[in-house]
């Protein structure tokens, strides 16, 4: 006769669990929307001028082109240029700072209707030590998402004029 290593409420427990699993596996695997057919594009937006030590504000904006409603939510990816860096508070306010500061991911939920627009706001200081009158390049604004078929449109340099 061979016995069970645990003890007998331990064996019913883990039954239990194991039952409850199987029994959310399809419900968990039928609540999976299909990608829609959202072409998400980054729009060009340049921000304004800041003196050196000073702020403005980077937009990371981005339009469902269609012809679908986005089924996923998509994240917009900031990179900020050299020279510049992230200043809390961002919006939406769960947008998240990595790269010591020089970029924020932003999570939007699904539901953006064909035509519509999301913004991703982020205070950007600019360093001290950047010249007058230079143009900070080598940004990115990124959009993201599994429902989007074309790539092409999906990101755009960023460039932050300094005064």
């Amino acid at each position: 006769m061979t016995r069970s290593l645990l003890p007998h409420p331990a064996r019913r427990l883990l039954v239990a669990g194991a039952a409850l699993t199987l029994a959310l596996a399809p419900a968990a695997a039928a609540s999976a929307a299909p990608p829609s057919r959202s072409d998400l594009e980054v729009v060009e937006l340049t921000p304004n001028a800041a003196p050196p030590g000073g702020l403005t504000t980077v937009s990371g904006f981005v339009a469902n082109d269609g012809p679908d409603t986005t089924a996923h939510s998509f994240t917009v990816t900031v990179t900020l240029p050299f020279g510049s860096y992230a200043v809390a508070p961002f919006f939406p306010a769960g947008c998240l700072p990595g790269m010591g500061g020089h970029s924020v991911r932003c999570t939007f939920p699904a539901g953006l209707k064909p035509g519509r627009t999301a913004s991703a706001l982020i205070p950007t200081r600019i360093e001290g030590n950047v010249q007058h009158g230079t143009v900070l390049t080598g940004g990115l604004v990124m959009v993201t998402s599994e429902d989007d078929p074309n790539p092409l449109n999906n990101s755009r340099p960023l460039e932050i004029p300094v005064s």
